[in-house]
């Protein structure tokens, strides 16, 4: 009778401690689960398309940039507002006064629209570099993206090549490079002058690679101004 006791106690004594290391088990798999979630909506969700201004070129040239003429609210870096939804549209179906009767966050149905300013308010005349840069892709939802910047009174409209054709799309500037979507230099860019820039973004529905393979794409971009570029060689 006393060995049946033993062994019942030494059955609960193991059931308990398989107990605990299945909690701890359980615990640890949360935990990796729960920053996987933040690395991730910081990622998709929370990684807002972001407008950088190079700190050692703003401050030796005292460039500044900002969303308001009326405030000049001067920023190092601007947040244009996602859009947790995007189907395809035509550029056709854009406002034609986009880049001209808004300032800041001004996205519609289906796009992505920013407009800013950037300032030279130096004594010097500079040139500068602006790049808009490919940060992931899912889905291969890039083949459709268009990117549509306007600078003063001059647009330009960028996509990726046509993968059937390896040509660039009709109307556009083909891509820098797969992770660099847009590189372009403004030279003479003089004491008291401003840049006024609108940055659109869509999914272009005539687009030919514009296919239901990317339904549930996302991609994540950012644009940088810098004083200089410097190519990426890979190795």
């Amino acid at each position: 009778m006393a060995k049946s006791v033993v062994v019942t106690a030494e059955k609960i004594a193991k059931r308990k401690k398989n107990l605990k290391f299945t909690k701890l088990f359980f615990l640890i798999i949360t935990l990796l689960l729960s920053i996987l979630f933040v690395i991730l909506s910081f990622i998709y969700n929370g990684g807002k398309f972001i407008i950088s201004l190079d700190k050692n070129f703003a401050l030796k040239n005292n460039i500044v940039i900002y969303e308001s003429l009326e405030y000049k609210d001067a920023k190092s870096k601007l947040y244009a507002e996602e859009v947790n939804f995007m189907d395809n549209i035509s550029i056709k179906w854009l406002p034609e006064d986009i880049a001209t009767s808004y300032e800041g966050s001004h996205n519609g149905q289906n796009y992505i629209a920013y407009t800013f300013y950037i300032e030279n308010q130096g004594d010097s005349t500079v040139n500068y570099w602006y790049e808009i840069v490919i940060d992931d892709v899912i889905k291969n939802v890039d083949e459709a993206i268009r990117i549509m910047i306007f600078r003063n009174d001059e647009k330009k409209v960028y996509a990726k090549i046509n993968a059937d054709t390896k040509k660039e799309e009709e109307g556009t500037i083909a891509f820098y490079s797969d992770d660099l979507a847009v590189l372009e230099q403004r030279v003479d860019f003089n004491p008291n002058d401003i840049d006024r820039f609108t940055i659109v973004v869509w999914l272009e529905g005539d687009d030919p690679d514009c296919v239901n393979a990317i339904i549930g794409g996302e991609i994540k971009m950012h644009m940088n101004i810098t004083e200089e570029h410097i190519e990426q060689v890979e190795v």
